[in-house]
Order: structure tokens, then C-alpha cells, then sequence
């Protein structure tokens, strides 16, 4: 399947800075992918580089067959969708005219509106003026914004920045109702443990570096975390468990009635098997694989010991 953007061997530099260095990285149709790092990782960056806001130093971008920084990115743009970090309306503009104005800059007539409005719930609020707005009802009005005119491609820069927790989740229960109409959808966020379960894949990046690329389990596999698991056993029952398991697992934990230790993930079954009849000093067993913010910190270590 031909990609939806691409970019090989992509740089980007300002003087000594450099904020992208030879990126290789594929967007698939009908895919939720996630740009993750902390500020300064060259998020923001590639975002900007498939928008054709900035060209590239070394290295091709293509979106959509075309190349988004030449003469052709102004029409290829009104096929893209892009959410800023921090959105900046006009506050004496009410909803509805906002979303209007910007339908019109994307060449499009203003019957989806209303749509568009009710879609992140703000068909009550459309006759008001921006400036009423809170955060999450202004971030809400920029992902009508950027879904004017269905784009074939959805850019959304920390979207999630500044909202409560009830916002965050509606703003994900949008997305993910877009990746299930076909849309795609690139997410750059340092926001790890709330994105981790919306992406198909997750790009890791640390300095304008692509450290990793994948999903959950492939990202899991390439930092060789172990998967905890935690027994309630007992009284006096947590070392009779450690002396079956064996003397070279990890402890993270150990008391009178508790004990959690960690495993490689391929050798969970047979821990738990070794076991035997022990089960019956176990109260309880929780199983617990390591999740993206754990994920990220051992990739990047692993990156800044090279």
C-alpha cells in the first residue's frame, strides 16, 4: 500500500541546531500514529516538514504524492487537517462564524458547520463569542477547525495540552471514531500513558532522533523490559515461591505477604508454571507489563549511553 507521507532520510537544521537527523518514517492510510518525546525531541519539527511549513536540510518529504514544501503544498494542504499546540482565535468571532471563515480559506462552502460543531460538542455554544470560551471548548473548536473538509490527513500537535481529564477522554473518543471511518491521524504528544492505547504505532524521538518505531509489543521487545508479576501469597509463604522460582529472578518487592518480581516476557508462562503446587499459598496474582512512559525511559537511557 502506498503510504499516506512519507519522509527518508529527512534532516532539518537551523544554524548548529538541529532538530531532525535522517528520519525514516511512513504514515499508513487508515492509521492513528503517535510522534512521543519531551519538549525538544523535533515533534513539532516534523509535523511542520509534512505540513511544508519548513523544507527539509537533506532528505525527501512526500504527502500525498506530492512534495508539501514546492508550489503545489498551498492545494495539497486543503487536504490536510492541522491542530496547533496553542490554538489562537479571534475572540470577538462566535463559533460559528470562526468556523465558517475557515471553511472558506479551505475552499469549502459552510453546510458542514453546524455538523462540525455538534460533532465536538459545541452545537449550544456555536452563537458565542470565542472569547467565552474555556480551554477545552477553544481546543475543541480547533479540531472542528481541522476537520473541515474531511482531510484525507489529521496533524494534532499536543492536542490534549492544558484539558481536564473529561476533555481528554472526548477529545480521544473523537479520534478514535475518525481511525474507525478511515481517517489518518498523527498525534504528537509528551502526554505517554493516556496515548499509549489510541495509536497504532508510536514513534519514539530524543533529539531530533527517531529511536523507535512501532507498536506496543514491538516496543516492548526492543527495550527488553520484564513483565512484573505480583503474588499475594500466605503468611511466610513469599519464601517457599522464591525457592521454587529460582534464585535468578529479580525482587522488586518482598514482604510477609506480598512479593513481586520481575521475568522476560517470554518466560512468563513457564514462571508461572514452575509453581506447581504452590498455588495453594497464593491468594491472588497480578500480572504487570511495562506501559509507554516505562517503555520511553529505557529507550532514551539506552539512547543517551551510546
Amino acid at each position: 500500500m502506498t503510504p499516506i507521507a512519507s519522509l527518508n532520510g529527512v534532516s532539518k537544521r537551523y544554524g548548529a541546531l538541529t532538530a531532525a537527523e535522517n528520519i525514516d518514517l511512513e504514515l499508513r492510510g487508515g492509521e492513528t500514529a503517535a510522534l512521543v518525546g519531551h519538549n525538544g525531541a523535533g515533534k513539532t519539527t516534523l509535523i511542520k516538514l509534512i505540513l511544508g511549513l519548513v523544507s527539509p536540510s537533506s532528505g525527501r518529504v512526500d504527502v500525498l504524492g506530492c512534495d508539501p514544501a514546492s508550489s503545489r503544498g498551498a492545494a495539497l494542504r486543503e487536504r490536510l487537517g492541522f491542530l496547533p499546540e496553542n490554538v489562537a482565535f479571534h475572540g470577538a468571532m462566535t463559533g460559528r462564524e470562526l468556523l465558517g471563515f475557515y471553511a472558506r480559506l479551505k475552499r469549502r462552502g459552510g453546510t458542514e458547520v453546524d455538523g462540525l460543531l455538534r460533532r465536538v460538542g459545541l452545537a449550544e455554544a456555536a452563537g458565542r463569542r470565542v472569547s467565552t470560551f474555556s480551554k477545552g471548548m477553544r481546543q475543541r473548536l480547533g479540531l472542528a477547525q481541522a476537520l473541515i473538509g474531511k482531510p484525507e490527513l489529521l496533524l494534532l500537535d499536543e492536542p490534549t495540552s492544558g484539558l481536564d481529564p473529561a476533555s481528554r477522554a472526548d477529545f480521544y473518543r473523537t479520534v478514535d471514531d475518525l481511525r474507525a471511518e478511515g481517517a489518518t491521524v498523527l498525534i504528537s504528544t509528551h502526554a505517554l500513558a493516556e496515548i499509549e492505547s489510541h495509536a497504532d504505532r508510536i514513534a519514539v524521538l530524543h533529539r531530533g532522533r527517531l529511536v523507535a518505531l512501532g507498536g506496543m509489543n514491538e516496543l516492548r521487545l526492543a527495550a527488553a523490559l520484564p513483565v512484573r508479576l505480583r503474588f499475594t501469597v500466605t503468611p511466610c509463604g513469599t519464601g517457599r515461591l522464591l525457592e521454587r522460582l529460582g534464585a535468578s529472578v529479580e525482587i522488586f518487592e518482598r514482604s510477609e505477604r506480598r512479593l513481586e518480581i520481575g521475568c522476560p516476557a517470554a518466560e512468563k508462562t513457564k514462571m508461572l508454571r514452575r509453581l506447581g503446587d504452590l498455588w495453594q499459598l497464593i491468594g491472588d496474582v497480578e500480572v504487570k507489563t511495562p506501559g509507554l512512559p516505562e517503555i520511553y525511559s529505557r529507550l532514551v537511557d539506552r539512547e543517551e549511553a551510546r
